[in-house]
């Protein structure tokens, strides 16, 4: 899984990028096909940073997930679980998918 840590209208020092890119890579356990996690820090606006997190899997649609708070890391934690939750529905989904077609089939 590639992880990509960018920054827009500022800088984010490395000892960040590695720290978010920690955070981010928790993901992989919600997951499986995961192929790459593109993280972008807006820092246009200094007292409300911005995160996105843009995830790509095998076999599906990316999912997105915003998230601005009056601190970065608040911003970074809010993003990672929003799109904690759209991968654990979706993995219910596909899950269940499979389920009900084996339950129609006996």
């Amino acid at each position: 899984m590639q992880i990509k840590v960018s920054a827009r209208h500022g800088h984010l020092s490395p000892a960040s990028q590695s720290k978010i890119t920690a955070k981010v890579s928790r993901l992989k356990r919600y997951f499986d096909r995961l192929t790459a996690l593109n993280v972008t820090v807006d820092l246009q606006n200094a007292g409300l940073p911005a995160v996105e997190i843009v995830a790509s899997a095998e076999h599906f649609h990316d999912m997105v997930s915003h998230e601005h708070s009056a601190h970065l890391w608040r911003s970074v934690d809010g993003a990672v679980q929003k799109l904690e939750q759209q991968l654990r529905k979706h993995k219910e989904k596909v899950r269940d998918h499979k389920h009900a077609e084996t339950a129609r089939r006996g």
